[in-house]
């Protein structure tokens, strides 16, 4: 049973009840990857727990109000109401793509600031949008990586176990467009049609050499991957989760040795600064694990809107106006965002990518494979 570590005494103005209220999504039950949005809130709560150790913005505590999506667009856009109803001057957190596409686009017509945690798609506004930034690079940026990592290994000829979502469908497409110009190609496998034992006979008679997972954890990811371990005709198949399924806990809990030699991305530097170290520490403690990625994108996430509260004060256009001014330095490196081209929203351009996986002799290990930025 983990401990949180100890709390040091706020130093807020006295008699302050005024909180600055920030409003948060994250996925904290089924569907959603709920393990990834308790990284993600421990993240944020870490930060915001600081801020007010610091003495909160301008001496105002940092209050945040977490409504759970649940990975569902519909219930994170009632929430972005609810939260700007309730006096949110700005709007943190998400992990699923399409979630945060439906809360990022409604923020932006509501005029509330968005900073985007953790999601990935590329659109994730359907134009240009002034109050809304992300931290996560953007997919096309991290696929590419990716597929080169590919390339490099050898493999031309990849299959993709797949269920329906923009956000699978777009990965598929960044993969197919990157190989194609070398002589590669991808076999689409549809998960809502085939069992895992036809996915194994489909891939025995395709030849592929790699099998890439665009599909949810645990379910149907996990069968599958047991599957292909099991089957002598995929010995040395490559099985790759460019998501980042199995840097969690849950993802070795279930798989063990299985799910080892999975490459996947996370977006972390090769070394943490001495910042990244100590947030390290204090999440391992509140988490009982290994911090991910996720649970920094989430520090970060609320150490940059602090800034920009401190900075520019806590007025929502003058919040949304801030994105392009900001310099921060956050766990994984120094945090600017610019106008990145095909991503409608002001972005970390960018932060540091790995391409890992879990050591097949020590599974509880990470190895680190390839590193960009």
């Amino acid at each position: 049973m983990s401990t949180q570590p100890p709390q040091p005494a706020l130093n807020l103005r006295p008699g302050s009840t005024d909180a600055v209220r920030l409003g948060v999504l994250v996925p904290l039950s089924r569907p959603g990857w709920a393990e990834a949005g308790r990284h993600l809130l421990t993240g944020l709560e870490l930060a915001a727990h600081e801020v007010d150790a610091a003495g909160g913005i301008d001496g105002r505590p940092l209050e945040l109000l977490v409504r759970d999506t649940a990975a569902d667009p519909r219930r994170a856009t009632a929430a972005v109401d609810e939260l700007a109803a309730l006096g949110a001057v700005a709007l943190a957190g998400e992990y699923h793509s399409v979630v945060a596409r439906a809360a990022a686009n409604r923020a932006e017509a509501l005029g509330l600031p968005f900073l985007c945690s953790s999601a990935v798609l590329n659109a994730l506004t359907d134009g240009p949008a002034d109050g809304v930034a992300r931290l996560a690079p953007a997919q096309s940026h991290g696929w590419r990586l990716y597929a080169d990592f590919l390339l490099d290994a050898g493999h031309r000829r990849i299959a993709v176990a797949t269920e329906p979502s923009v956000y699978w469908a777009t990965g598929a497409r960044l993969l197919r467009d990157r190989l194609a110009p070398h002589g590669g190609g991808v076999t689409e496998l549809d998960l809502r049609t085939l069992a895992p034992a036809d996915v194994c006979d489909a891939l025995a008679a395709d030849g592929a050499t790699a099998l890439l997972l665009l599909a949810g954890h645990p379910d149907p990811v996990v069968p599958v991957v047991r599957a292909v371990r099991r089957d002598p005709r995929l010995t040395g198949l490559l099985l790759g989760a460019p998501a980042g399924q199995p840097e969690f806990a849950g993802w070795h809990a279930l798989l063990g040795e299985d799910g080892a030699a999975v490459p996947f991305l996370r977006y972390l530097p090769e070394r943490l600064g001495p910042l990244g170290t100590r947030v390290a520490a204090d999440l391992r403690a509140r988490l009982g694990s290994e911090p991910s990625f996720v649970a920094f994108e989430g520090h970060d996430t609320v150490t940059v809107l602090a800034e920009v509260l401190r900075s520019h004060g806590t007025e929502r256009e003058r919040i949304a106006a801030a994105w392009p001014h900001v310099t921060v330095e956050g766990t994984r490196g120094p945090i600017r965002f610019t106008r990145a081209p095909g991503t409608h929203v002001h972005q970390w351009t960018w932060p540091p990518v790995q391409i890992a996986d879990r050591d097949p002799a020590e599974p509880g290990r990470f190895r680190i494979l390839r590193t960009s930025g």
